[in-house]
């Protein structure tokens, strides 16, 4: 494939007369590690519900391995390679978590031959990589916090993403668990797969993200290396409380 596998170009989106996006506009590479930053009411949210399909953009355009999508509605995008994860993780609480992996798998990886595909098999080889196997048979709503933003992860892996999109997967964990979803999320991108990380825990950013945006009022007002963000006197006011 040549040139990036997301492009995105001149993007608005309105809200009445709110601007949430002014004119954005990123590439990321393939199997990148891709920071996503600012503070509340930035746009970070609607951005990625403009590339994955919860938002219609109002301007610009949005391109994916060089096919235009802004038009396809997301059902279609996840179809393509774009999966996303949710801050607030809802899965099917009275399933058991192997079976809240076997939904996208069947309706979205194997659609032309459900209920014939080993969805089992290919559930728990996601459930291995999120160290989650030994609660296949648990239902969903009896898992802790850390393991249910594990199975939200899994839950987006199951659709054989291109494109990952972590929002916020480590909001209201402890220091270890966020090493334990940094890992996974590493161990994710070493198959090649690209990932946006959006996060307000710094470290976790610095750590796993080999370019970051800094996002405020709709607009970019930083981009370059974890390193040289975290320095940069803009991002420090908006972002980091200077």
């Amino acid at each position: 494939m040549s040139g990036p596998l997301l492009r995105v170009e001149g993007v608005t989106k309105y809200f009445g007369g709110f601007t949430a996006l002014a004119g954005v506009s990123l590439d990321i590479a393939q199997g990148e590690r891709f920071g996503l930053i600012g503070p509340n009411g930035s746009g970070k949210t609607t951005l990625i519900n403009c590339i994955s399909g919860s938002l219609r953009n109002d301007g610009g355009s949005i391109a994916f391995d060089g096919k235009e999508i802004s038009g396809l509605p997301a059902y279609r995008r996840t179809r393509l390679g774009i999966a996303r994860s949710f801050q607030i993780p809802r899965p099917f609480g009275s399933m058991s978590v192997l079976e809240n992996l076997q939904v996208p798998l069947e309706y979205v990886v194997h659609r032309g031959a459900l209920h014939t595909a080993d969805t089992r098999g290919e559930a728990m080889q996601i459930l291995e990589t999120m160290g989650l196997a030994d609660k296949a048979a648990t239902p969903a709503n009896g898992l802790t916090q850390v393991q249910l933003r594990k199975l939200e992860l899994a839950r987006a892996m199951a659709s054989r993403p291109r494109l990952l999109i972590s929002d916020e997967a480590m909001a209201g964990l402890s220091s270890s668990e966020v090493e334990e979803v940094i890992a996974i999320l590493g161990r994710l991108n070493d198959t090649g797969i690209a990932i946006i990380m959006i996060e307000h825990i710094m470290r976790a950013v610095m750590r796993f993200s080999q370019r970051v945006i800094c996002l405020d009022a709709g607009n970019i007002i930083c981009e370059g290396p974890p390193e040289a963000i975290v320095k940069d006197s803009m991002v420090q006011k908006a972002y980091l409380g200077a």
